[in-house]
């Protein structure tokens, strides 16, 4: 165990991120067209964060991705620097972002396309749990992404995923401190096979194949450090809110 003390001085040096530009350390790259629910969130033809589309019409994802320039969701892709015959390009018409959003806390949001996306073998939308759901501690979970592969890394161009084992809620806390809110977060404990890191933001952490998490926020250039747990917001918490938003 960590010293307490130790843990809020080092937090005092650090900042918190959730990361723009950004991929799986590690891992394995995913089977081709495996996940068909991701999206790649793109701004000026960049790999910004990650989603997931959960209606043909919506996608979810982390509401620190919203920038003023106009957003493209890719969907059906697997090498996002080559144009896939696979691939649908759809802009966002409106942005929903959590009314309670502030910096780290409420960290969710949803993304009205301006046309259905078309389902297929390629692009497909995935369930989310249900409210009351609960998520045990110590069970393996994937994440998945784009991006760079370490804190200094270049990005990686195909989808990448890892696995991560959810943590105890009183380790996250003792960690975290006030940054963490176990109501409506999770977190885990990962090794140096892979983990997210800066600009996986948005995508999922998935359990048992279902979406639990999205990612929310590392430390800064340390996304590798296992002495700070990564933080996901917990997807259970937001299900209300979630259906308001898609059928208002």
């Amino acid at each position: 165990m960590i010293d307490t003390c130790c843990i809020l001085y080092v937090l005092l040096m650090v900042s918190l991120t959730g990361a723009s530009e950004s991929g799986i350390i590690g891992g394995k790259v995913t089977k081709p067209h495996s996940r068909p629910y991701m999206a790649s969130l793109q701004y000026q033809g960049r790999h910004s964060c990650g989603g997931i589309l959960i209606r043909e019409d919506f996608v979810l994802t982390a509401a620190h991705c919203h920038y003023p320039q106009t957003m493209t969701v890719v969907l059906g892709a697997h090498n996002i620097s080559k144009k896939e015959d696979s691939q649908q390009h759809l802009t966002v018409a409106k942005y929903y972002k959590h009314p309670k959003y502030k910096k780290f806390d409420y960290d969710i949001m949803l993304l009205k396309l301006e046309n259905n996306a078309t389902l297929n073998k390629y692009v497909k939308t995935i369930g989310l749990p249900k409210k009351n759901g609960k998520i045990p501690a110590n069970i393996k979970c994937v994440v998945a992404g784009w991006g760079q592969t370490g804190p200094n890394e270049p990005a990686s161009h195909v989808l990448k995923e890892a696995t991560e084992k959810i943590q105890l809620i009183f380790e996250c806390k003792n960690i975290w401190k006030e940054y963490f809110n176990s109501e409506h977060m999770i977190c885990t404990t990962f090794d140096k096979k892979g983990g997210i890191c800066q600009g996986d933001s948005g995508g999922p952490i998935l359990c048992n194949n279902k979406p639990q998490g999205l990612t929310a926020f590392t430390v800064e250039n340390q996304c590798e450090n296992s002495k700070f747990p990564h933080v996901f917001t917990k997807l259970n918490f937001f299900a209300a809110w979630i259906e308001e938003m898609m059928n208002q």
